[in-house]
């Protein structure tokens, strides 16, 4: 006998993964060239040069234990020092080695961290649509309740009032992420600030520490000058989630890290309980090749203009369609607002036309479609006259 929960899993694919292996399978028939994919968030933007020289450097100047060798369990002291230094310079906090713990990427983090909170099964962790699905898994693993904030479709920030209703004395932490996949909206600095007064009110009244988990994968991903802020400035009680998978185009590789500020209340406690859940996990000793490499690249991005490109000329040409779409501040990830109400028929329609696009059910935002723009310009390009036709398919 196996876990029927684990078994449920692990023969259901996400939403996202269906349509990734879908188009494989139709590329294969029809001609890749005809078929168009924007299904998953896999950045087709190289990494920055310093990737490879890093790499290199390190490849012909360390002996092979250093870079193949074991680090630390939490990470390498001199990558953890060098990730601090560059975190105060940036944004002018007071963080040490001791801070962060290296990861194979956000999706550890997130799992790390609601393992190290989660106290029992009555704890809380509240999400706000749209959001990314995994989520809710993550959650339910560490043994948590799931709630569920609904999305403000007006703007896509933060609905303060059914934030403020869905706060119980259960609630253990609450779970943001901004830039936001799919919605590629950023969080203002308003949201941040009511954000951060209803936790605080909210601890006071419930005497007990409100957590709140920033993740932030697209934190490096905006455009037009705007600036993404250091969470904790805003809400002391926050820990930082972070992977190296969208800025420096690094998803296979498996890099990331927790950051838990000093101003977290109880922080050298929740550490040690982050180290416990790592160990409990065995998500221990993340790749050290590539801590090292990351270490070298602080700071860096792949070209983030290339994306930004893609996002005007995807935002204004379906804009011109007809369709509706929420405008994308970062991230690269356009939301559409789908033909109909039914946006799984709708994108199992736009399959008609070798268009692949997500449904927003499985992001808690039902009758939007999530469009992901990290792709070649030029497949972009050739989709117009493919979503023409779907546009067409419904007058």
């Amino acid at each position: 006998m196996v876990s029927k929960e684990m078994y449920e899993l692990g023969a259901k694919r996400s939403v996202i993964r269906e349509l990734f292996e879908y188009g494989k399978q139709q590329a294969a028939i029809v001609g890749k060239e005809n078929v168009f994919d924007f299904s998953i968030g896999n950045p087709t933007v190289p990494a920055p040069e310093c990737v490879k020289e890093a790499m290199i450097e390190l490849l012909e100047t360390k002996k092979s234990d250093e870079i193949h060798g074991y680090t630390s369990a939490q990470g390498d002291i001199e990558v953890r020092k060098g990730l601090a230094e560059y975190m105060n310079s940036t944004y002018k906090s007071e963080l040490k080695a001791d801070n962060f713990y290296m990861t194979c990427g956000a999706a550890a983090s997130l799992c790390i961290t609601l393992k190290a909170l989660t106290v029992n099964s009555e704890d809380e962790f509240i999400i706000v649509a749209p959001y990314f699905p995994e989520y809710q898994i993550f959650i339910k693993s560490a043994g948590g309740k799931v709630v569920i904030i609904p999305a403000d479709t007006e703007d896509f920030q933060i609905n303060m009032d059914l934030l403020e209703k869905a706060i119980t004395p259960q609630t253990k932490g609450i779970i943001i992420n901004s830039p936001n996949n799919p919605s590629g909206v950023v969080y203002s600095e308003k949201t941040f600030k009511n954000l951060a007064d209803l936790l605080k009110n909210k601890s006071k009244e419930y005497e007990k520490t409100l957590y709140l988990i920033s993740d932030e994968p697209y934190r490096e991903i905006v455009y037009d000058d705007i600036q993404i802020p250091y969470v904790p400035s805003y809400y002391e009680n926050t820990i930082v989630c972070y992977s190296y998978s969208k800025s420096i185009s690094l998803p296979g590789e498996r890099i990331g890290y927790i950051l838990v500020p000093d101003c977290v209340e109880n922080s050298k406690e929740i550490y040690t309980a982050v180290c416990g859940a790592g160990r409990s996990f065995g998500y221990v000793c993340a790749p050290s090749l590539f801590q090292k490499v990351v270490l070298k690249c602080l700071g860096k991005t792949s070209d983030i203009g290339l994306y930004d490109a893609n996002r005007k000329l995807l935002y204004d040409g379906l804009s011109k369609m007809g369709y509706q779409c929420v405008r994308p501040d970062g991230a690269f990830y356009l939301f559409v607002k789908a033909l109909e109400e039914d946006a799984v028929n709708f994108s199992e329609n736009a399959k008609k036309f070798n268009l692949l696009i997500v449904p927003g059910d499985d992001f808690g935002c039902p009758g939007y479609v999530r469009i992901s723009y990290c792709v070649d310009p030029e497949m972009l390009k050739r989709s117009f006259d493919a979503f023409q036709k779907l546009r067409d398919l419904y007058k």
